[in-house]
């Protein structure tokens, strides 16, 4: 196979075309030339080694090493993120460094980090625990010695600081562990503190646990408390409680342990409170310092990090890449090279050839890289090359299915037949120019919005920003031609044709108007609007129109599919599927078309419901007051004749003609072959074609022929009734508007109340964004999908193929670590 044109296909219509190549790359230079093609972007490897585990492909232990590194990084991101800190590149270049010197920084960094955390989470610990303790000794001292003023206490911590011989006392947190008696009765307690959340639980448990003989003491803490496990700050309750028993005092530990209490020990010496709580205040200052220090230590090395993070993250995710790539080739021992095959467009063999040569060169290989074109009995990968502007309507392709190879190409035309249809549904340039702002604003600020990690709405949104404009000018042109802004008709294009019946125009809107000048130059009359015959004629209208526009769409789905079946030299296709086609359709509804056309012309008042009706029920009998030309019944029996036959025409020939080519080919008889889009010929390039060495099933080739031909048949009168959702939704659109502005906005500003008219405008506002922008938009965005994937799209388009997926570094994501 041998391709001579290495030019870019400028057939907006095909796919590109494709060739399938081999590659010879010396164990040397594989990692660079991989590296090279990422960059480049137009190679698509094939897996050489599905038979293959992961585990026991060639370079698993690299992929492991980068999966870990990989894990390291979002180490890294996490902890920054925890810190509040943002990850940016640093302003100053930094020198590129190899994988092995990035895993041993990154391992030590990360040591670093687990060792900084350890430490700063043992101490905020003990933090708390001091700062919980103090509390309780604030607090507790309360209920232990009720006589004790409060001015004692104040003076306590007044005096915190300057008591001079507190350095010579001795500490008496360790010594006070656990709680003496509190008198000679043999009443003893137990304090601590508890998070404010579980308090009315832990005291209902305590009395149940002690059967009532306890005395149970609670105030709050005051300030919050940081907890380390959720990293919030929780609000906590000091409690005390009293009791008299070994056996109670076992079952409140339990009951402390279960809930989540911090048990502290009080002495109840007056003294004694006061010298632990300096040196609890002590211990707390120095460990507040130490925090401190830590925590900014912690942010300096995370800052640092930070700088090179994003870089480090590219690096290793495409590192991971190459070598994910280099275990798809298989490695030939002998003769110390890969072998791998891959897709790549035609016009990109010069490239990937010079990036090939370029590899081998800086390795300093002395055996260069060999690439050559193959055959290949596989269907190629489907490539349309897009830009801004034409990838969201490939996209709106893609997600009914994507082309076959070399297939005839929906996106080219969903172009300008999507907003179109989405406009005949939405039409009023009114809200038409208020989805222009916004597709202006989006556009706009294209280049910051995409650099820029949106949610997944306003991804959707931005995605499709050129479809929103083509679909808000379409809007706006079918607006003009309606005559609607916001509901509101305007003589935009001259005076009217009509005028009233008398000289009072008393009775313009029960009798009707009178035409009494040349037709409205461009779109509905204004006069229409607020008329007796509004709703009849707008109806009539579009109901027409509707059924013109779907059937003009689905005779074009029917021409491309002649054009693919030309492609393809596939004369079968074309003389037993788009012939028949073509005439049953229009024999029916094109006829249809025809009659709506020349009654517009003609001004005629036939009933087309009576002449297709009878068409079917007496095609013999005369039209009468219906008929619209000379010559009408002849050719209606004509038409249902030629409709009549169109589909044995569709169901028999195919099968038997193909089952008589199966036959001839395997007698091996000469015989011309007679192409079809079943059977690749020999004009075909050889990596499209097909195997067809098995056995052909006459019995399942007529059943998918006939399965094909009834769902045609059946489906050109749906397709067609399906078209009419254009003038239903229309019709909606239009009413909605116009009650939203007649029974909302007229209505609150017939009131002479400055704040009924505020209200009255917010209302129209809301209404008019939320469910005329919003939630219209959608609903005949979704109907225009409809359109195109079924009534349109079904009559040319297979839709399965598959995407080509070349190895490129520029579509790797976060999701590649």
């Amino acid at each position: 196979m041998k391709y001579i044109d290495n030019l870019p296909s400028m057939d907006l219509m095909r796919s590109e075309k494709m060739m399938f190549a081999q590659l010879i790359i010396p164990v040397e230079s594989a990692h660079r030339a991989v590296s090279y093609l990422g960059e480049l972007g137009l190679l698509q490897f094939r897996d050489l080694n599905e038979d293959k585990s992961p585990f026991q492909r060639t370079f698993v232990n690299q992929v492991k090493r980068c999966a870990e590194m990989s894990r390291k990084l979002r180490f890294f991101k996490d902890q920054i993120h925890k810190a509040g800190l943002m990850p940016s590149p640093h302003p100053d270049s930094q020198p590129d460094i190899e994988l092995e010197e990035l895993e041993v920084r990154l391992a030590e960094h990360e040591h670093e980090l687990i060792e900084m955390n350890a430490n700063s989470e043992k101490l905020q610990q003990t933090y708390n625990e001091l700062l919980e303790f103090k509390m309780v000794l604030q607090k507790a001292g309360d209920f232990l010695v009720p006589d004790e003023s409060h001015s004692e206490e104040t003076e306590l911590d007044e005096n915190v600081y300057t008591n001079s011989d507190y350095s010579d006392t001795v500490s008496l947190l360790e010594q006070e562990m656990q709680p003496g008696p509190s008198n000679q009765s043999g009443v003893k307690f137990i304090s601590g503190i508890i998070c404010k959340s579980k308090v009315l639980r832990f005291e209902r448990m305590l009395f149940r646990a002690t059967r009532g003989n306890m005395l149970f003491n609670r105030a709050p803490a005051g300030d919050k408390i940081l907890d380390t496990a959720s990293n919030e700050m929780v609000e906590k309750t000091v409690f005390v409680v009293f009791f008299s028993g070994e056996q109670a005092r076992r079952k409140i530990l339990k009951i402390c342990e279960a809930f989540g209490a911090n048990c502290y020990p009080i002495p109840e010496d007056t003294t004694k409170r006061r010298q632990i709580t300096r040196e609890v205040l002590s211990r707390l200052s120095e460990l507040g310092t130490t925090l401190e220090a830590g925590l900014h230590h912690r942010d300096a090395a995370l800052t640092s990090i930070g700088f090179q993070l994003t870089k480090w993250m590219n690096m290793v995710r495409q590192e991971k890449a190459i070598y994910d790539t280099l275990n798809m080739l298989n490695f030939d021992v002998t003769k110390k090279c890969l072998v791998g095959e891959g897709w790549c467009p035609v016009f990109a063999k010069t490239k990937i050839q010079e990036t090939l040569q370029r590899a081998t060169f800086d390795c300093n290989s002395q055996m260069g890289i060999i690439f050559h074109v193959m055959d290949s009995v596989e269907s190629p990968p489907t490539y349309f090359r897009t830009n801004h502007f034409t990838n969201a309507y490939q996209e709106i392709v893609d997600a009914y299915g994507v082309a076959k190879y070399q297939e005839a190409n929906p996106a080219v035309y969903t172009i300008v037949t999507f907003p179109f249809l989405f406009a005949v549904m939405f039409g009023d340039w009114g809200h038409g120019i208020c989805l222009l702002l916004g597709a202006l604003i989006l556009i706009a600020r294209e280049k910051r919005l995409g650099s820029q990690k949106l949610g997944s709405f306003m991804e959707m949104l931005f995605g499709g920003r050129y479809v929103l404009l083509m679909m808000s000018l379409f809007s706006i042109y079918c607006g003009l031609i309606y005559n609607e802004f916001f509901s509101v008709p305007f003589h935009i294009f001259g005076s009217s044709a009509y005028k009233c019946r008398d000289a009072t125009c008393s009775d313009a809107r029960s009798v009707g108007l009178v035409k009494y000048r040349d037709t409205y130059p461009f779109g509905v009359d204004p006069s229409w609007r607020g008329s007796r015959s509004e709703l009849p004629f707008l109806n009539s209208l579009k109901m027409k129109m509707s059924i013109l526009f779907g059937v003009t769409q689905m005779n074009l789905g029917i021409i491309i599919s002649y054009f693919n079946a030309r492609y393809f030299n596939s004369s079968i296709d074309i003389k037993y599927q788009f012939v028949p086609q073509m005439i049953f359709l229009n024999s029916l509804f094109g006829y249809l078309s025809l009659l709506i056309i020349i009654k517009w012309c003609t001004g005629s008042q036939a009933d087309l419901y009576h002449v297709m009706i009878y068409m079917f029920l007496s095609p013999f009998e005369g039209l009468g007051e219906n008929k619209l030309f000379w010559g009408q019944s002849v050719l209606q029996v004509i038409l249902l004749l030629l409709a009549v036959i169109a589909v044995p025409w569709m169901l028999f020939p195919k099968p038997f003609i193909l089952k008589r080519l199966h036959t001839e080919r395997f007698q091996g008889r000469a015989y011309g072959i007679l192409g079809t889009s079943d059977m690749y010929n020999d004009e075909e390039p050889d990596s499209a074609r097909q195997p067809h060495d098995e056995e052909f099933n006459f019995s399942e080739v007529f059943v998918h022929q006939m399965i094909h031909s009834i769902e045609f048949v059946l489906g050109a009168v749906s397709n067609t009734a399906s078209y009419l959702r254009l003038w239903a939704l229309s019709l909606a659109h239009s009413e909605l508007s116009t009650v939203f502005y007649e029974k909302v906005l007229l209505l609150a500003w017939g009131y002479d109340n400055f704040i009924i008219r505020l209200v009255g405008l917010a209302v129209f506002s809301f209404a008019t964004a939320f469910i005329l922008l919003m939630m219209e938009t959608l609903s005949a965005f979704l109907h225009a999908l409809r359109l195109h994937w079924v009534e349109f799209q079904n009559k040319f388009y297979s839709g399965d193929g598959y995407k080509f997926r070349p190895f490129s570094f520029a579509a790797l994501t976060d999701d590649d670590d």
